[in-house]
């Protein structure tokens, strides 16, 4: 059983920072891809980044590009997601995301283990 527990969201203002983390537990865990997705009001659940279970090859949606810096501690068992210049269109809620499929499938396959979710509130 993997499970997923998100923290660091909040309210910021434009230009701001924040740093989201998800911490992981479950067997084989620190051997699985993971990542991040986002869903605003009204809208789908979106892909933002995810990366390997080596911590290598991050792979990012070109909205958060430059901008987001995915990245993991797997003596720790998470996940980390720097976000700057963050823009009141990144509000939203942020879900961690695992599954042993690569990660570059995630943003036509959704991952198989999903976090509760972390609120973002970014104001102008």
């Amino acid at each position: 059983q993997v499970q997923l527990v998100e923290s660091g969201g909040g309210l910021v203002q434009a230009g701001g920072s924040l740093r989201l983390s998800c911490a992981a537990s479950g067997r084989f865990i620190s051997t699985y891809p993971m990542g991040w997705f986002r869903q605003a009001p009204g809208k789908e659940r979106e892909f933002i980044a995810a990366l390997s279970w080596t911590g290598t090859n991050p792979y990012y949606t070109d909205s958060v590009r430059g901008r987001f810096t995915i990245s993991r501690d797997n003596a720790k068992n998470t996940v980390y997601l720097q976000m700057n210049s963050l823009k009141p269109e990144d509000t939203a809620v942020y879900y961690c995301a695992a599954d042993r499929s690569n990660h570059y499938s995630w943003t036509a396959s959704k991952p198989t283990y999903w976090g509760q979710g972390t609120q973002v509130t970014v104001s102008s």
